[in-house]
């Protein structure tokens, strides 16, 4: 088995040659970077399975990157690396695909112990309901990680393809913000139940965009989300 590869873009060199030990030492195939607008072209020719992505980088900050890495669905997990821990800064980074954030000053060791939690949640795993899941038009494969709605490709980031997978396991169960954050990120992820709604909102619109504008998703008040039976032709 290859050991997971992780690109860590970081400006401040100390920092980025210490993380690099950390996750050498770990095990971890690590390749550093100290530019944002390096970023796409090193993905592009090595692929890797985690991005360590400081927020501030000259050329290119890390959610312009973020963002342009998650347009097209899927990419690697990403990380995000800030000093800035005002609660906008974090909600953006979420709303945009990050998978986790850390905040300076950290651990060299919690963050690589939380880059092994965010890619054993990625790891392909059974589950409940199967490898594939369809509901009315809608078609999720685990192994393929994706979805496709009435025919469509749908790309979704790694959260929001967990959230959908939740629901559609137990369709009619309605999901508390915490028992989503929980399915999305894990146990030991200590983070706020609000951010999940940043992501149910990026879900739900990509939905409804390939529904015609039809919304498959519930809220209900002081409880949480869940799916719209009615919608999608269920009982």
């Amino acid at each position: 088995m290859s050991a997971p590869r992780v690109l860590v873009v970081e400006d401040e060199t100390k920092l980025a040659a210490l993380l690099r030990d950390y996750f050498v030492h770990a095990g971890f195939d690590v390749e550093v970077l100290h530019r944002g607008d390096e970023v796409l072209s090193a993905l592009r020719r090595r692929p890797v399975d985690l991005l360590l992505l400081d927020l501030q980088l000259p050329g290119k900050d890390g959610l312009a990157l973020c963002r342009e890495l998650r347009a097209g669905g899927g990419g690697p997990a990403i990380m995000m690396v800030t000093a800035r821990v005002d609660e906008i800064d974090r909600l953006l980074g979420l709303e945009l695909g990050a998978d986790d954030y850390v905040c300076k000053p950290f651990s060299p060791r919690e963050v690589v112990a939380r880059a092994r939690a965010i890619l054993r949640r990625l790891a392909p795993q059974a589950g409940p309901g199967g490898r594939r899941i369809a509901l009315g038009p809608l078609e999720l494969d685990r192994d393929a990680h994706s979805l496709r709605v009435a025919g469509t490709d749908v790309a979704l980031t790694p959260i929001e393809f967990r959230i959908l997978s939740a629901m559609l396991e137990q369709p009619q169960r309605v999901w508390s913000r915490a028992q989503l954050l929980e399915r999305a990120r894990g146990t030991d992820f200590a983070g706020y139940e609000r951010n999940i709604d940043s992501h149910v909102k990026n879900l739900r619109r990509k939905l409804r965009e390939a529904l015609g504008d039809r919304d498959p998703l519930r809220s209900v008040y002081g409880v949480g989300y869940g799916l719209d039976a009615a919608v999608l032709g269920g009982d």
